[in-house]
């Protein structure tokens, strides 16, 4: 069963500051979602910056452009909730991982029957990104862990809030807490999540 711990960059240009982070923290995360603003040029800069200061190849996840993907031979492909594009892309590429943002069981069920790989579910706690929305229910959380399917938490996710996750999830995804944590503070995260599983 996968178990990851997925780090998703925040909606911004990337700087070097930020790719030189994520770089200092490969060892410690299993995929990278870059997820930015940034036109093809800049982000074709940005992932060449990774792969050439040492950040896996192998643990670079791109969003939505599937040719980004191709270009630099990469093996995860993520896409925004009920996107028809990624149940395309999976049908046609089986061997590529491909996943999907949900926020109900009914988008949960479609990247079921889709054949995805698996989904990112939230937010399940109030996260800075997520202002002002309400947190999924325990009842939606229970129908949705329910589905046969990996399931990623995201929203909110640090060392506090794992502790009140409820079981069912494969691996979690957080854009705050990777982006500002030192591999001190990933490390103690992990001990935290190998209670949980």
């Amino acid at each position: 069963m996968i178990q990851l711990f997925i780090a998703v960059s925040p909606y911004k240009y990337l700087e070097h500051i930020d790719l030189d982070h994520y770089i200092s923290i490969s060892k410690e995360i299993d995929l990278l979602l870059l997820r930015v603003p940034m036109n093809r040029d800049s982000l074709c800069h940005s992932i060449e910056y990774l792969m050439d200061h040492g950040f896996p190849k192998n643990k670079l996840m791109i969003h939505s452009d599937s040719s980004l993907l191709e270009l630099y031979d990469l093996s995860f492909i993520h896409f925004r909730e009920n996107d028809a594009q990624a149940f395309l892309y999976k049908q046609n590429h089986a061997h590529i991982s491909v996943s999907m943002s949900t926020h109900s069981s009914e988008s949960i069920q479609q990247a079921q029957m889709h054949h995805l790989d698996f989904v990112f579910f939230g937010h399940i706690f109030e996260s800075t990104s997520k202002e002002g929305y309400v947190p999924r229910t325990a009842e939606e959380i229970k129908r949705a862990t329910s589905i046969d399917i990996p399931i990623f938490a995201i929203g909110g996710i640090d060392q506090h809030s794992l502790q009140f996750l409820p079981k069912g999830f494969q691996g979690i995804c957080a854009i705050s807490f990777f982006r500002d944590s030192s591999i001190k503070e990933i490390d103690s995260l992990r001990k935290v999540w190998n209670a949980y599983v």
